[in-house]
């Protein structure tokens, strides 16, 4: 319902630059600039920001911003170059904006994306808890456009290994904890010394630069012929995956995926999440997941490992639509992509 009315501006701009292009399930939205495409996409830290104020801690929070948008502009084949940010909060603190700030500034360059503009409003009216929330801007030749369309079975599936949760799945992790421990859950014990609300708040990898070293910056040669990528946050594995295998009807099966992170495996248990409910909201240690020809898997694995990024085949592309999941704890989940 949303992309309908998205869609319906698009033929304000026909035969302009910046047309819009049709583009409903993918990670990010195209405008044609002649030679290439613009790719925008938004998204936010979701409610991970409300732990970062419990804990009175701002500074890592800019990677979970940063990587929520910047690797779903590179699911497309795009550079992400910029991050603009709106940050509305109740009351205006300097320490915090200079905490978010801080750490957002050290993620984009770290990415070599800038940080061109922005908003700060105090709006206690409108905003009980902090709200931060953030448009990439990316760039992309059109023939350097990733195609899953070209996805068939055989394809390797290689998974990037993620740290403990990204910026999504923190509700079901807040409601078992709460239920668990009250509402100072965050200052519980998890393990040696840490708190839940220690390891909860552990920043988002982000993956973008080590993708760019397959697929090329904007004007570079592309290193590794990939056909598709998934960025795996809200729907878990069986949902972003769906995205890029609905074109040619194909599934996957995933017999070495990375295990989850042991908060995540102690979140599972202590909430008696059903496993599938648990792949379906989390990303179980799996960051992304990249899609390309079996004979490059391995030289791909080896440049995402000298990009910083841990990396593994996780399995194949299969013929059959079903989406086959081996989990950690090494039950076998097979998915239909109708319920995805």
């Amino acid at each position: 319902m949303a992309y309908a009315h998205a869609a319906s501006t698009f033929a304000s701009r026909k035969g302009r630059i910046g047309a819009p292009v049709f583009e409903e399930d993918g990670f990010a939205g195209f405008l044609d600039m002649g030679d290439y495409y613009l790719v925008q996409s938004d998204d936010s830290t979701g409610t991970k920001i409300d732990l970062a104020f419990a804990m009175e801690r701002y500074d890592t929070l800019g990677y979970d911003l940063a990587a929520m948008v910047a690797d779903d502009a590179v699911c497309t084949g795009a550079e992400p170059i910029s991050i603009s940010n709106t940050l509305d909060v109740p009351r205006i603190e300097s320490h915090v904006v200079d905490g978010l700030l801080k750490g957002l500034a050290r993620a984009c360059t770290e990415q070599r994306i800038v940080i061109p503009a922005g908003e700060i409003a105090e709006v206690p009216g409108a905003v009980q808890h902090a709200v931060w929330s953030a448009t990439v801007v990316g760039i992309v030749a059109k023939d350097r456009v990733l195609k899953p369309q070209t996805i068939e079975a055989g394809d390797a599936v290689i998974a990037l290994r993620s740290a403990v949760l990204r910026s999504n799945g923190f509700s079901l992790a807040r409601k078992i904890l709460t239920d668990l421990y009250g509402e100072a859950w965050y200052r519980e014990e998890w393990k040696k010394g840490t708190s839940w609300g220690e390891v909860l708040l552990t920043p988002s990898i982000i993956f973008g630069d080590a993708i760019l070293r397959l697929i090329g910056r904007f004007g570079e040669e592309r290193a590794i012929n990939v056909k598709g990528i998934a960025h795996i946050t809200g729907g878990g594995i069986p949902g972003k995956l769906r995205r890029i295998l609905k074109p040619t009807g194909t599934g996957a099966d995933l017999t070495d995926l990375w295990p989850p992170h042991p908060a995540v495996t102690d979140l599972v248990s202590l909430g008696k999440v059903p496993t599938e409910e648990a792949y379906r909201t989390w990303n179980m240690g799996n960051g992304m997941l990249v899609v390309l020809p079996q004979k490059e898997a391995q030289r791909a694995v080896e440049l995402l490992k000298k990009a910083g990024r841990e990396a593994r085949i996780a399995g194949t592309i299969t013929a059959d639509p079903m989406i086959r999941i081996t989990a950690g704890n090494g039950e076998t989940l097979s998915v239909n992509p109708e319920r995805t």
